[in-house]
C-alpha cells in the first residue's frame, strides 16, 4: 500500500515550475496580457515628454535673452514686473477682480 513518493518529487518540481513561470509570463508586471496597459502608459509618457521639450525649449530662449550678450530689455523688463512688482512709471496698470473676465 505504501508507494514511494522520491521518483515523482522532480517531475512535481518541474511541473511546478513551468506553471509558476507561465502564469508570470502571462499576468506579470511585464506579462503579456499587460502589453496594452504598457501601451496606454506608454504614449502618455511620450505626450508629457514633448510637452517638456518645449518647455524646456522656451526656458532655454528665455534664458538666453536675459544673457548680457543678448539682452532683451522687453523681457527684462517683464520679469521685473513679475518679480519684484516694478512697474515704468509711464505704464498704466489695470486691475481685475478674481473671477472677473
Amino acid at each position: 500500500m505504501f508507494f514511494d513518493i522520491k521518483p515523482y518529487l522532480t517531475t512535481a518540481a518541474l511541473a511546478f515550475l513551468i506553471f509558476f513561470f507561465a502564469f508570470h509570463a502571462l499576468t506579470g508586471e511585464r506579462g503579456i496580457l499587460m502589453s496594452r496597459q504598457r501601451d496606454e502608459v506608454l504614449a502618455e509618457r511620450e505626450a508629457e515628454l514633448k510637452r517638456l521639450d518645449a518647455e524646456r525649449l522656451s526656458l532655454e530662449t528665455r534664458a538666453k535673452y536675459l544673457r548680457d550678450e543678448s539682452l532683451s530689455a522687453d523681457l527684462l523688463e517683464e520679469r521685473a514686473h513679475v518679480l519684484l512688482g516694478f512697474v515704468d512709471p509711464r505704464d498704466y496698470v489695470i486691475r481685475e477682480r478674481p473671477g472677473q473676465r
